[in-house]
């Protein structure tokens, strides 16, 4: 049993134990991805960032 999500007609989160809500919608975990300090693929990962520009470095500055 995981802890999952769906949202409500405001945005906000409306926590629930159900994999589907009332009228049917998928509901979201609300639990992060896991994490592991082993990972094979990180290299791949920012390499395809590099490539498509997704990198927070390569990212315009916001206007305040």
């Amino acid at each position: 049993m995981h802890l999952m999500y769906s949202k409500d007609a405001a945005g906000k989160r409306v926590y629930t134990l159900k994999k589907l809500t009332a009228d049917g919608t998928v509901t979201k975990s609300a639990h992060p991805a896991r994490f592991s300090p082993d990972d094979k693929y990180s290299r791949h990962r920012v390499t395809l960032k590099k490539r498509f520009g997704l990198l927070l470095t390569q990212t315009p500055a916001r206007a305040v």
